[in-house]
């Protein structure tokens, strides 16, 4: 046996260690499912939901203004505000452990830091980060010993007491080592709330691992400057950073922007128009590694947009733009007409607004035992199960009851099977979930008072970007009654064939969808929908949406969404998806583009709720440019002002309407309809050309790798070092997709098709293995495309999703005069 031959049995033997060490993994975790306890249930003395009652300061009040300044709030709808912007239901415990899954990627006490030897700190934290500065604090000018030497923010004197750190009123979980003496210090229990960052949206928590051991071991100026120190996986820190919705939802309000984006006060915010400012690769990746295989699948995401299931990954590199809450209450009982859906198993057990409620509009939105009638809220329109199912399903994604979550997949990585997490199961074993649960509704009744439209008109200096133009409005309306209106109004014929509100929900749906729209080519439909729109309350409770599922065959947008599985049945959101959805048909074939020769194939949509898309509200459009679901399409500005969000409307706007002036890929230009993302894409000055490398620093190694570390440098020298792992190299033009969307685990129900499939994988691995094991760490980019090129078909064999142009597709109206198209773009600014 030759050196080469040896070194890759080497390297295979070591897979399947990997292998069978999670295959033991998995019976372990999987026989223990459904019987673990949060840490609340676990504490001593042991809290229960009824322990964690929502805080009732209006600590917010002068947030989320409209055109008459702040609203006034009922004491239940303060409380819901308060849940929305503070509670994080124990998640801080996801957080930290995926420090360590991430391989030390995700490092949120750092981005929360302003320390000398970062290049980002609250001075710039909006630019960087696109975070929202709290206010009423001020940058760290020095290690904090009250923090254990951390660099972070400080309260500005004056200001009153953050009312949610009130560990009397709102006493913390008194688990592990809180509330005891750390190294002869006080270790706090703090308030179930935690201390405030100043950023909002994360909050801070006494780590209950950090013991005398953890304490003696810390050192907070190696944490900031020694990388070996900082990415040891054994490194316990002092404290875990746990998010709150306001992370993902909190923004600048479009019409009272701050002046200083680095520096609002609490009447520049908005608690519902979405993070559109994002920068979800920095937060997520703080180190921004270029060289780094897994900070571009970061990089992928534009700001504004995050791929949501990226913990419970399903692999598909998706991320799309964080949601805007608008108009909640017309939208609810708009679905009335198009949002039916039946429930079955444990979508049965999710709580609805009968449950809080005797009388009034809301009840009618469920008949028991199984019938609801409910928007789509997740672009895909996957989570069908009612709005208060909805907002539950949020926290368990962002880490409420970690415990049990992480039991049901392989968190980042995937590539094992997933089971689906029970509700039942949340409510019974975490009082943290049940908790949430109990303060749902107050956040619905906050949402139902403040989610009004921010006009153009009302913004500083907006009426400059309107036409006073009567003709050219009403030109405009016409093209929007004509091209856009029967899937972006609420307000539509009151009957129209095929979409019936009794029917079409499930197996039988696309059929009534083509019935549809059919219907509204016709000029019987045209006529009908013009009369809706000239009307002069038109845009009065209208939704700007509906709550249709369009076949992504018609709207030939990417396809990446459509194809989520995370709510299949079965799989993790099974219970937060409805039977309606799981019975959807397949939509047919799809093209897509080979990567690298522009050749259009085509791909058969897989059945069973995949291949769909819910249109999406143009409520106060002119300020949530770029467009599309993944904020693809245009230009971003960092500023919130009124004059940048109208730059950007105006490319984005144009775009869409002219699509030959959309951005082109790097590699085929107009070869293809729009760009692929590649490695090396939208990089800073000198990183376009260099490849990229999965790496793994030393610290973060598994152990039986990091103990023969010596012997892995001599055996593998072109992927192990003295920092750890470096697998590649990966060539530049590599497109992120091709690789991050290779499915690791078939989903077929037919057994011999998954070990077909299995086989394919392995094939692909094994292949890549060696090419990266003869290309040696020193490789040219052109040498490493030379011996990547044989495996591009077989990566797109295994691939979930092989349709890599991101900015493609709704040429809906494109084929207008121009005249129609500038009319149209000025009704949609008075949106």
């Amino acid at each position: 046996m030759n050196r080469d031959t040896g070194a890759i049995a080497f390297l295979a033997a070591a897979l399947i260690l990997v292998l069978a060490v999670a295959a033991g993994v998995l019976w372990y975790v999987y026989g223990r499912s459904g019987h673990i306890l949060d840490e609340a249930l676990r504490a001593s003395p042991s809290r229960d939901a009824a322990s964690f009652p929502a805080a009732d300061e209006d600590y917010f009040h002068d947030m989320d203004q409209d055109r008459n300044g702040p609203v006034a709030l009922s004491r239940e709808e303060i409380q819901g505000r308060n849940t929305w912007l503070v509670w994080t239901g124990g998640d801080d415990r996801l957080w930290d452990a995926l420090g360590v899954k991430s391989a030390g990627a995700l490092e949120f006490l750092k981005v929360l830091s302003s320390h000398p030897a970062q290049k980002y700190g609250r001075q710039n934290r909006w630019e960087y980060f696109g975070l929202v500065n709290e206010p009423c604090f001020e940058k760290a000018t020095g290690p904090d010993p009250q923090r254990w030497n951390l660099w972070l923010d400080r309260r500005k004197p004056g200001c009153a007491p953050d009312p949610f750190e009130n560990e009397a009123k709102y006493p913390g979980v008194r688990f592990g080592s809180r509330g005891r003496a750390v190294n002869g210090k006080p270790f706090d229990v703090g308030s179930y709330y935690g201390y405030a960052t100043g950023i909002v949206g994360f909050r801070l928590f006494p780590n209950p691992d950090f013991d005398d051991r953890a304490a003696a071991r810390w050192d907070a100026e190696k944490f900031y400057t020694d990388t070996a120190y900082a990415e040891d996986k054994s490194l316990v820190r002092p404290y875990r950073v746990g998010m709150s919705c306001a992370l993902c939802h909190v923004g600048p309000n479009p019409i009272k922007p701050p002046a200083d984006p680095d520096n609002p006060e609490w009447a520049n915010l908005s608690s519902n128009v979405g993070a559109q400012y994002f920068w979800t690769d920095r937060i997520f990746y703080q180190a921004a590694d270029f060289e780094n295989f897994s900070f571009q699948l970061f990089h992928v995401s534009r700001p504004g947009s995050l791929d949501t299931s990226f913990v419970s990954t399903d692999s598909i590199t998706n991320p799309r733009t964080m949601n805007a809450v608008y108009l909640l209450g017309p939208r609810l009982l708009h679905a009335k007409h198009r949002g039916k859906e039946t429930l079955k198993g444990g979508n049965v057990d999710n709580h609805q607004f009968n449950d809080y409620l005797t009388e009034g509009p809301l009840t009618q939105l469920f008949q028991r035992p199984d019938i609801v009638w409910t928007p789509r809220v997740l672009k895909d329109g996957s989570d069908s199960v009612g709005a208060m199912g909805a907002l539950n399903r949020v926290y368990l994604n962002i880490g409420t009851f970690s415990e049990e979550w992480l039991t049901h997949f392989n968190a980042l990585v995937g590539g094992q099977p997933i089971t689906p997490i029970r509700i039942s199961v949340a409510r019974e074993n975490s009082a943290y979930f049940k908790a949430t649960e109990a303060q749902t509704f107050n956040m619905a009744r906050f949402f139902l008072k403040t989610t009004g439209a921010h006009h153009l008109a009302d913004a500083p200096g907006g009426q400059q970007y309107l036409t006073t133009d009567e003709n050219v409005l009403t030109r405009g309306k016409t093209a929007f009654a004509e091209n856009c209106a029967r899937c972006h109004s609420s307000k539509l014929p009151p009957t129209i064939a095929g979409l019936d509100p009794d029917g079409c929900a499930g197996k039988d749906y696309l059929g009534c969808w083509n019935k549809y729209w059919d219907t509204t080519q016709t000029p019987e439909f045209k006529q009908q929908m013009r009369d809706i729109v000239m009307k002069p309350d038109f845009l009065q409770d209208n939704y700007l949406s509906s709550e249709f599922r369009v076949p992504v065959t018609l709207l030939q947008t990417n396809a990446c969404s459509p194809l989520a599985t995370n709510a299949l049945g079965g799989n993790i959101w099974d219970n937060f998806s409805s039977q309606s959805y799981k019975e959807l048909p397949s939509v047919g074939e799809i093209t897509y583009y080979h990567p690298y020769t522009g050749e259009p194939r085509t791909y058969r949509m897989p059945a069973g709720g995949r291949g769909y898309t819910r249109p999406p509200s143009l409520i106060s459009l002119w300020s949530t440019a770029p467009f599309l679901l993944n904020n693809t399409m245009g230009r971003f500005e960092e500023s919130p002002s009124v004059e940048a969000r109208m730059r950007s409307f105006n490319d984005s706007i144009h775009k869409m309407l002219w699509p030959e002036d959309r951005d082109k890929d790097s590699l085929l230009g107009t070869k293809i309809p729009g760009v692929i993302d590649r490695v090396g894409d939208r990089a800073p000055a000198g990183h376009e050309t260099q490849p990229a490398y999965l790496k793994v620093g030393a610290g973060y190694l598994p152990d039986f790798l990091r103990q023969t570390l010596s012997a892995q440098k001599t055996l593998f020298p072109a992927l192990f070092s003295d920092e750890g792992l470096r697998l590649g190299p990966i060539p530049p033009g590599t497109p992120i997709g091709l690789i991050a969307n290779m499915n690791l685990l078939s989903d077929d129900p037919d057994p011999l098709k998954r070990t077909q499939h299995a086989a394919k994988v392995g094939d692909v691995v094994v292949k890549i293995l060696a090419r990266l094991h003869a290309l040696g760490g020193n490789a040219t980019a052109e040498q490493a495309k030379a011996v990547f090129a044989d495996l591009v078909e077989p990566l797109l064999e295994v691939s979930k999703c092989p349709d890599f142009v991101v900015n493609r597709g709704h040429l809906f109206g494109t084929d207008l005069p121009n005249d129609d198209k500038a009319a149209l773009i000025e009704f949609l600014k008075t949106f």
